[in-house]
């Protein structure tokens, strides 16, 4: 269901079930959460990237039960968000790599990542409207946050289906490429970050940006803690070895540990 690779820092978490597009189950919510999870509590790995075994990244929830796939529950405990941790609660950042067809709870995972890169020519859809249910893993919070009230209101209360082209231009990703380059790019940047960043800035930095769409977070709010967090970091030896490392041209070496050294922020 779920497949884990990890190269130079960056770790590739595959929805692996490519003989049904990698449709979503219960099982692979699951090892994905579980995943996530250990990969966060690993220090060798700095980026997550999530992408799907082709020809699709994933094309949403299993129906093999027929009409039966949405019935109640039945004395079976059951979570709309069936991903624990969401991605948006890592301390790494996540690149979504969607490399083919999302829809519904294959485009709603994907909303949970840091940076989304799309298949150009790929069909993506939040269609739950449409089959009697509701949009899932939070889409209600993620889209808006990202795309904005509008953008969400329209993918999420019609269910349509659009492409790449026009995830970007509705804001819900940074770029569309055809899909065969898709997971090659969210590499590139999963590398440079892995290289290039310090851990424990990155972190602080994602839990920070994520916290501050909360719609009571307001500027000064963000401001004080961005001040707590300079001061945490400031005079430690990954601010010594960035600004040394860029000035003697090299590659730099940060030794900060979020296993060790990781506290979160202050809430708002």
């Amino acid at each position: 269901m779920i497949s884990v690779s990890v190269d130079g820092g960056v770790a590739v978490v595959t929805l692996d079930r490519p003989d049904k597009r990698n449709a979503f189950n219960k099982r692979m919510g699951r090892e994905l959460g579980q995943a996530y999870r250990k990969l966060d509590e690993d220090d060798s790995v700095r980026v997550i990237v999530l992408t799907g075994a082709p020809p699709a990244f994933c094309a949403g929830a299993d129906l093999g039960d027929g009409a039966g796939t949405f019935d109640s529950p039945d004395g079976e405990q059951f979570s709309s968000s069936p991903v624990d941790p969401p991605a948006f609660e890592l301390r790494k950042p996540v690149i979504a790599a969607v490399n083919g067809h999302a829809i519904g709870i294959g485009l709603t995972i994907a909303m949970q990542a840091d940076i989304r890169i799309f298949a150009a020519d790929a069909k993506y859809a939040i269609p739950q409207v449409r089959l009697g249910v509701l949009p899932d893993a939070m889409a209600h919070w993620t889209v808006p946050r990202i795309a904005g009230m509008a953008v969400a209101a329209d993918i999420l209360l019609t269910g349509r289906t659009f492409d790449g082209a026009e995830a970007i231009a509705l804001g819900l990703g940074s770029r569309c490429l055809p899909a065969d380059e898709v997971l090659s790019a969210a590499l590139v940047i999963a590398r440079d970050i892995a290289t290039n960043t310090a851990p424990m800035s990155v972190a602080l930095s994602k839990r920070l940006l994520w916290q501050s769409q909360s719609s009571s977070c307001r500027p000064e709010t963000v401001a004080a803690i961005e001040t707590d967090l300079h001061l945490r970091v400031m005079g430690k030896p990954d601010a010594v070895e960035g600004v040394r490392a860029l000035m003697e041209r090299r590659t730099p070496v940060w030794v900060s540990r979020l296993s060790a050294e990781w506290q979160e922020i202050p809430s708002e």
